[in-house]
């Protein structure tokens, strides 16, 4: 059985329909500076030493203060939890995984317990992590641990330019929701139906195809008060 990608999965948790049209036309190009991006979550340290001229030069999102701030206190966390040098300093970096079902990069594998992190370039919620990056996060520890022929009961997700990182426990949840998103994956044979949260569609490539209407703030407001 062909084993499902990593991207697929993700693609497929946030919309079915927009996974059919990437498979399809094989659009899997990463956007413009993603590798700036995740190149941050390998100089975590150096980035808290940089000063404010050398951190506003940085792709982050944040300005210097605030960045160095909330990196310290990922660093803090982290630190406690015996998974910050982990992090900094991973046993490997950028490993193709291959499990049972799916295959994909693991940006980084740490080990003493064996878990992936993985290096999202976008920002994180208020908390916990998107859903997609839920689903990616559980197929990557499957992965690991099919191929180490060992348990893995953690992920974690590193929002590097926002100075974030956050542990993905595996929970029962988790793992239904990465069950049913591969199962759809699977199924996809035609385009499904449309998503009823339109709000997705607003910046998708996909969408005039796709055949949604989506509407600004502005044209809502004055639809209903026009």
């Amino acid at each position: 059985m062909t084993l499902v990608t990593f991207s697929d999965l993700r693609t497929a948790a946030y919309c079915p329909r927009k996974c059919y049209y990437v498979r399809r036309d094989d659009d899997r190009e990463p956007p413009p500076g993603v590798d700036r991006r995740r190149a941050l979550a390998t100089r975590y340290e150096a980035l808290l030493e940089a000063d404010d001229d050398e951190l506003a030069a940085e792709p982050i999102a944040l300005g210097p203060a605030a960045y160095r701030e909330r990196l310290a206190e990922s660093r803090r966390r982290l630190a406690a939890a015996d998974r910050w040098r982990p992090l900094c300093e991973p046993r490997e970096r950028n490993v193709l995984a291959e499990g049972r079902h799916v295959r994909g990069v693991v940006h980084k594998v740490l080990t003493d317990p064996l878990e992936p992190s993985l290096v999202s370039t976008g920002k994180p919620p208020e908390t916990g992590v998107w859903e997609p990056q839920s689903v990616h996060a559980v197929a990557a520890a499957k992965a690991l641990a099919w191929e180490h022929e060992t348990p893995v009961e953690r992920a974690w997700l590193e929002y590097p330019a926002y100075g974030v990182i956050r542990a993905v426990p595996l929970t029962t949840r988790r793992k239904a929701i990465y069950r049913r998103t591969l199962r759809t994956v699977r199924e996809l044979d035609g385009p499904p139906p449309r998503l009823g949260n339109r709000s997705k569609c607003r910046s998708c490539g996909y969408a005039a195809e796709c055949g949604v209407r989506t509407r600004t703030l502005r044209s809502l407001i004055q639809r209903f008060t026009g």
